[in-house]
């Protein structure tokens, strides 16, 4: 991979900053609670696809405008697979918060302390998710992000043309920190989510760009192959990925709202503030149109 190769042309309609060498980009001055004409969200839509994190600062919008912007990007996920950490007000957001509920822990406290992909175990991997913070620790709670279509890039093209045509099973059972869970949360969790095989590599709908498609704790072994011959291979692949220079650490603030596109990025929700302290971000997500399979038995 040539880092020193011509970047994507960032927008002509708005201020934009660069947020790492490798991908992600900044607007300022767009206030989505304002008018967004149809032109500003295809100019969204084309900086999303070419840098993979869009970040707007200090959106001070309602949950409901939150949903109504999210559905000029397609149709939003109802989340009926997170069925436990879906806002019970409006299914199309998913709450990821450590803020206890009748005196206890918040159901979705531990969500997202892996690296993964939202909802790669599922039949209809989501294009995007749009992520508002509400509230943030004074120190910490940041996600890192790690470039999938930049890390293929820098494969040799020996390992490139070995891994092609492989599925991965993703098997949201085996994320670690579903041992801390409720057990009644963790059966109805299984009954939703049966293990799904997904491309290892998979094609970028709107880029053409080719990128690996992993999750960590999650894609589990490569069918057709041993445990022990999957592992190899995606344990290397994961290391590759989380590279730093594939990565972008992004440190919140209140009203923030990311877009991330999980068709080129992986990410990962840091456990990296204090006991005590609370966040509170609401996330939807917009249903893609690459599928994977249920896999029997």
């Amino acid at each position: 991979m040539d880092l020193s190769a011509t970047p994507p042309a960032l927008s002509k309609r708005f201020r934009t900053r660069r947020l790492s060498a490798v991908f992600g980009v900044e607007i300022e001055g767009l206030d989505l609670a304002g008018r967004v004409s149809d032109d500003d969200i295809a100019e969204i839509r084309r900086l999303w696809n070419e840098c993979g994190l869009v970040l707007l600062r200090d959106q001070r919008f309602s949950m409901e405008e939150h949903i109504a912007f999210s559905r000029r990007f397609g149709t939003l996920d109802l989340n009926q697979t997170l069925l436990p950490f879906r806002h019970v007000k409006h299914p199309e957001l998913l709450v990821l918060s450590t803020i206890p509920v009748d005196g206890k822990p918040s159901k979705s406290e531990n969500v997202g302390r892996h690296w993964h992909t939202d909802l790669s175990y599922t039949t209809r991997p989501p294009l995007g998710s749009l992520f508002h913070c509400h509230v943030i620790p004074e120190v910490g709670g940041d996600t890192v992000f790690a470039n999938m279509a930049a890390a293929y890039d820098a494969l040799s093209e020996a390992f490139k043309q070995r891994i092609e045509g492989l599925e991965a099973v993703h098997d949201y059972m085996q994320v670690e920190n579903m041992k801390k869970r409720d057990p009644a949360m963790v059966a109805e969790l299984k009954k939703l989510n049966p293990p799904v095989a997904q491309p290892l590599v998979r094609v970028h709908p709107e880029t053409g760009r080719k990128t690996l498609y992993l999750g960590e704790q999650v894609a589990r072994r490569i069918v057709g192959m041993s445990e022990k011959e999957g592992a190899a291979i995606l344990d290397f692949l994961h290391e590759h990925a989380a590279d730093p220079l594939f990565t972008y650490r992004h440190r919140y603030r209140v009203h923030d709202l990311v877009l991330w596109d999980n068709r080129q990025l992986m990410h990962l929700a840091l456990a990296d503030f204090p006991p005590g302290a609370h966040r509170y971000c609401v996330r939807t997500t917009v249903v893609g149109s690459l599928s994977g399979r249920v896999l029997e038995g």
